[in-house]
């Protein structure tokens, strides 16, 4: 197995383990004026405390453990292909409750209600695809 196949793996568990895969938990997340539930915050935290010391050793380096060149973004502005893409992922996810990676691990794990979001998925990714390469 190569190393990103295990770490996927190990998110993949992480977000199992920590109800990211459960809609009505994501949606109780989301319910500011409702019920809220606050536990994925928490997660979410406990991520960006995880990340943000390897993210700042790896800025520091030029190549990856791997010995591979890091490629980091760019951009540094905000445009209207961002914001709209945010908006557009966020509506999804808290009327869907589940977002992208949940969603394969779902359905990975033979759970087919997961299947009318994955399409969906797919089908705005292929629309995507095709408006991008309109523009000139």
């Amino acid at each position: 197995m190569t190393i990103a196949a295990l770490l996927g793996l190990l998110f993949g568990i992480g977000l199992l383990l920590a109800g990211m895969a459960n809609p009505a938990k994501v949606q109780g997340f989301l319910d500011l004026a409702g019920s809220w539930d606050p536990s994925l915050a928490l997660v979410m935290a406990g991520a960006i405390a995880v990340a943000l010391p390897a993210f700042m050793l790896a800025r520091r380096r030029r190549l990856s453990l791997s010995g591979q060149v890091f490629q980091w973004p760019q951009a540094r502005q905000l445009d209207r292909r961002l914001v709209l893409g945010s908006l557009l992922f966020g509506v999804g996810w808290g009327l869907a409750g589940i977002c992208p990676g949940p969603a394969l691990l779902g359905l990975g794990a033979g759970v087919f209600g997961f299947v009318p979001f994955v399409a969906a998925m797919l089908l705005g990714m292929a629309l995507f695809e095709l408006l991008a390469r309109r523009k000139p």
